[in-house]
């Protein structure tokens, strides 16, 4: 679901997500054992700009370049030495069969994720009721709420994967929805952070989404994501 955008063809609709994987990133590096221990102006290779952006805002005396490739062709490339380090997606790596390579798990406070991060949803047609009702029965409603709060979100400030933009959802200890959203500059210079917490029901959520989106993008300004 991280890459979905967020307007269906007409006559699509997601009705179903499966149970969500871990969110959150890893790090991954073979001297240093966390983001924080780099010396300064080690190169950090990532073909995320919410990734590289978050780097920079904490670690400003790093250096990230762009890092694209297959999950193996960039594994290479981290041996081969033309990075230091890469950061990837948790949930990527587990279903790869691949954590023997992660070097320490990324708090969602240190790199807040990427919207529907480790979620799987199901697309049916809007009119195929025996299709629904399958999907239905495949459906796991926490993780489909969690996901709808984040996309609404996502869909307020007009984003996309080309465009920093971070954001998560989840029941917190107490039954409620918690979530937290980010919108950066690529270099990093300029984030800016929100937080909602509301019922864990759809109606709720996604007015949560919607809102935090809102305040964002009304701080931000309209240029913020012109470059």
């Amino acid at each position: 679901m991280k890459d979905v955008p967020t307007y269906l063809p007409s006559g699509t609709i997601l009705p179903c997500n499966l149970p969500r994987e871990d969110v959150r990133d890893v790090f991954i590096c073979p001297t240093a054992g966390s983001l924080a221990e780099l010396q300064a102006g080690s190169i950090v290779g990532s073909a995320s700009l919410r990734r590289q952006s978050q780097i920079l805002y904490r670690y400003p005396s790093l250096k990230v370049i762009n890092f694209r490739g297959n999950v193996q062709t960039r594994l290479r490339k981290l041996k081969e030495g033309e990075v230091h380090a890469t950061l990837l997606a948790f949930a990527g790596l587990k279903r790869l069969g691949m954590i023997q390579h992660v070097t320490c798990l990324l708090s969602t406070d240190e790199m807040l994720p990427a919207i529907a991060q480790g979620a799987i949803g199901i697309a049916c047609r809007s009119n195929d009721d025996k299709m629904a009702g399958y999907l239905a029965a495949l459906n796991h409603e926490e993780t489909r709420l969690a996901v709808s709060c984040e996309r609404a979100f996502l869909e307020t400030l007009d984003g996309s994967c080309r465009t920093p933009i971070a954001g998560y959802a989840f029941r917190d200890k107490d039954g409620f929805c918690s979530f937290r959203g980010l919108i950066a500059s690529p270099d990093g210079t300029r984030v800016l952070e929100t937080s909602r917490r509301g019922a864990y029901t759809y109606e709720d959520m996604v007015s949560m989404g919607v809102d935090a989106g809102k305040e964002l993008k009304e701080r931000a300004g309209p240029a913020f994501f012109d470059w």
